[in-house]
């Protein structure tokens, strides 16, 4: 019995002595494989992730790593994210220019090439309009074209990643976001490599998608249909009662003479049309790209100026202002300026459908997009045909307009309740405006409200001619000057509020110029007009080299806020300091228009030019 304890106990030794030597030598293999050959992880210097973007379930972060692709050698940005939040892939197809994704880097001591992008993937937005875009996991490669640093030496890079993010349902605040990674030049044939499917100025241009698999009959009684209900949109509610005027006038003068000026009204709405049909065969010939339904929605001037006519409609709807039936419009009824105006109107019924067109439009004009030239081309035309049938319709009988019903008290309060309805249509457009410019637009709807009913109100029609001139000579003055003052564009670039930035400026010498304001502050904008709206104070802030920085004190917490009570110890805004070098106190602007005062204290600062020699 001893003899075998005594062997069990020998052979658990000899079994803990060879295990502790396995331990040692793997030890000693992963210390040597870690002293010569670096791992991967540290040779491509792997950076930790941000994230870009975030909404609801939908996500994008990105992180650097140092990498080959084939033989060039750089930075593989590397994006990782859900499939619906979307970069876009070109400036053509981003929502406004310059918001396509755009990766730079910069070093000391590399100088980097064009970033290299994978090939995109196309994106239907809600609009049915085919985008080319960068989504869910992807990576871009910025290669080194030189290297200027010694072959041991490590240098610093700053990758500037810049866009902006959008999902099916809508899009995320433009972004800039800055990374930073560090390049060992020594390393470089260590690097991982990476491939991806380059898009570059070569690549496979992007198809027109196919729409819906419909048959081509189907579809064009569709587009038909779809063109039918423009007539039901509340854009073009405002001008019904001048067409169903003019069509009953037209009746009065015989059959004929309303068949025709039917026809001059069609034609116009049909001109509209082929408008837009000629624009997308121009798209699609020349650019390799569709006209999509709402396209001209997408240009902001367009939109701005839509809502201002959705606000003009609403007054003539709540009795303002009448429309003054000229004479191209009245005429006789052999006149040929009468068919032109019949024609225009027929034009401008068909303009004013477009902000309010809904889905059935949409999915008619999407399957219009994905035929042959000649079939898309016919579709756009259906539906323009479509809108003018009721109209060629009421012209050519016309005893069915003594079925309209008889007007009364209910037409005009049913004619005051649509003009709420195009307020709520002005609200939309606004919404979709730029953010810059949606404040600015509020105010001069509201002095373009005030113009039209000086212009409708204050002159009767028997007043005389030289009273309605002066009258509405001063409404449109007034338009004039609200136009210049809240769209004049801003000459200054101002920057972020950051003290942090203010002060090491302020220690390199550099002349800072800080403006407190707030987005309530009446006063403020008095300053940015008649002060910084100025040319020459624009041109000297930008000549002398000078940080301006815009203050924003709108909420009690923002930094700019809290600083300009404890810190410059000012009761409120607006306010302007001058941090002049050399000096240890700003000089303080308070009044409301110091451009003067303001000029001479930059005149007797140097050029930024002449600060680099």
């Amino acid at each position: 019995m001893r003899e075998l304890t005594a062997g069990i106990s020998k052979i658990k030794l000899q079994t803990a002595i060879a295990s502790a030597v396995c331990v040692f030598v793997i030890a000693c293999g992963l210390w040597g494989r870690d002293s010569s050959e670096p791992n991967s992880a540290a040779a491509d210097n792997v950076t930790a992730g941000i994230e870009l973007a975030r909404y609801e379930g939908e996500f994008s972060s990105v992180h650097l790593k140092t990498a080959q692709m084939d033989t060039l050698f750089g930075v593989a940005v590397i994006f990782e994210g859900t499939d619906d939040l979307h970069y876009y892939a070109k400036p053509e197809t981003a929502p406004a220019p310059g918001f396509e994704l755009k990766i730079n880097a910069k070093s000391e001591k590399f100088d980097f090439g064009d970033a290299v992008f994978p090939k995109w993937k196309i994106f239907t937005d809600p609009v049915g309009s085919k985008v080319e875009v960068f989504a869910g996991d992807f990576t871009v490669f910025v290669p080194i074209m030189m290297a200027k640093a010694p072959a041991q030496v490590a240098a610093d890079v700053e990758i500037t990643i810049t866009g902006i993010t959008c999902t099916s349902k809508l899009c995320l605040p433009p972004f800039e976001k800055t990374l930073q990674t560090q390049i060992d030049w020594s390393n470089r044939n260590s690097w991982s490599q990476v491939s991806l499917d380059a898009e570059g100025d070569t690549a496979t241009p992007v198809q027109v998608a196919e729409g819906p698999d419909y048959s081509t009959w189907f579809a064009l009684v569709l587009a038909f249909i779809a063109g039918l209900a423009l007539n039901i949109m509340p854009c073009v509610w405002p001008i019904l009662p001048l067409i169903i005027m003019r069509i009953v006038d037209q009746a009065k003068s015989g059959r004929r003479q309303s068949v025709m000026m039917g026809l001059a009204f069609c034609i116009g709405i049909l001109l509209f049309f082929a408008c837009l049909a000629g624009a997308n065969i121009i798209l699609r010939s020349f650019y390799e790209r569709s006209l999509n339904w709402g396209d001209h929605l997408r240009n902001p001037a367009i939109v701005m100026a839509l809502s201002l006519l959705m606000i003009v409609m609403a007054l003539f709807m709540f009795g303002i202002f009448t429309f003054a039936i000229p004479s191209s419009i009245a005429g006789k009824s052999g006149s040929g300026k009468g068919y032109a105006g019949s024609v225009g109107m027929g034009f401008l019924a068909a303009i004013l459908s477009t902000p309010c067109s809904f889905g059935l439009l949409t999915v008619a004009f999407v399957w219009a997009q994905g035929q042959p030239m000649i079939l898309g081309t016919l579709a756009i035309m259906v539906i323009g045909l479509g809108m003018a049938a009721p109209y060629a319709i009421l012209t050519s009988m016309p005893g069915w307009l003594k079925r309209l019903p008889r007007g009364g008290r209910w037409m005009e309060l049913f004619k005051q309740t649509l003009g709420f309805v195009l307020l709520i249509i002005a609200v939309k457009l606004i919404k979709a405006a730029p953010a810059e410019n949606r404040i600015n637009l509020l105010y001069f709807a509201v002095v373009l409200s005030f113009s039209v009913w000086i212009w409708g109100t204050w002159v009767t029609y028997g007043s005389k001619l030289s009273r309605k001139l002066l009258v509405r000579g001063i409404a449109v003055l007034l338009v004039v000057l609200a136009f210049w003052f809240f769209f004049k564009p801003e000459l200054v670039d101002w920057q972020d509020y950051d003290p942090a930035r203010i002060e090491s400026v302020k220690l390199e010498q550099t002349p800072v110029l800080v403006k407190f304001t707030a987005d309530w502050c009446t006063n403020c904008e008095i300053v940015d007009k008649f002060v910084f709206g100025r040319k020459d104070v624009a041109k000297l802030i930008d000549e002398k080299g000078v940080l301006a920085v815009k203050g924003d004190t709108t909420k009690a917490n923002q930094p700019a806020t809290l600083d300009l009570s404890n810190i410059f110890k000012e009761p409120g805004v607006p306010v302007t300091l001058l941090f002049l070098p050399g000096e240890t106190e700003p000089v303080r602007l308070r009044d409301l228009f110091f451009a003067d005062e303001l000029k001479a204290l930059l005149e007797k600062l140097p050029d930024k030019q002449n600060k680099k020699k």
